[in-house]
């Protein structure tokens, strides 16, 4: 039986790039001369935090680094921003989490989706992915296009298509 699976995953080293080149204009821009502000990223954690002396630089570097996921095709819905701390001596840092894979109430969600659509799949969670099964090929692309027509909130992709 012809099967896919849904998944909802953020390329690392895409992420890595747009991390580094955000890095690189933080250290050419002149607002940033002489400053402590800095980028730091965590892939086994999932997470970038920024760092910055005050919140008016805390928001350019906050600016600086979405411009460079977005230009990396990095899908900003699986980038959760969490919200600044401020020291009260004026220190800012700010912690963006990457998501990677579904969480349970987006896949149970996703899956609910798919069975009110009356498409003739099963539908099963496995580790943080959903799997697709159906009878024919054209069932399958269907699932797809209805999937790809609805807004769950993360970027999903399809993988392991098999007949």
């Amino acid at each position: 039986m012809p099967s896919f699976d849904i998944v909802s995953e953020v390329d690392r080293q895409e992420l890595d790039n747009a991390v580094n080149q955000a890095r690189k204009e933080l250290a050419t821009r002149f607002d940033f001369k002489g400053s402590s502000a800095s980028i730091e990223l965590d892939l086994k954690a999932g997470k970038i935090l920024l760092s910055a002396e005050d919140a008016a630089r805390l928001n350019s570097l906050h600016e600086i680094l979405t411009g460079k996921l977005a230009k990396r095709n990095v899908d900003l819905r699986n980038v959760e921003r969490m919200d600044p701390v401020i020291s009260p001596l004026g220190h800012a840092t700010q912690e963006f989490r990457i998501q990677q894979g579904l969480e349970g109430d987006q896949a149970k969600e996703i899956t609910k989706a798919i069975k009110a659509g009356n498409l003739k799949v099963q539908c099963a969670l496995q580790d943080r992915q959903i799997r697709v099964t159906g009878k024919k090929k054209d069932d399958l692309q269907e699932v797809i296009a209805f999937c790809r027509s609805k807004d769950f909130g993360v970027a999903l992709a399809f993988k392991n298509f098999r007949d």
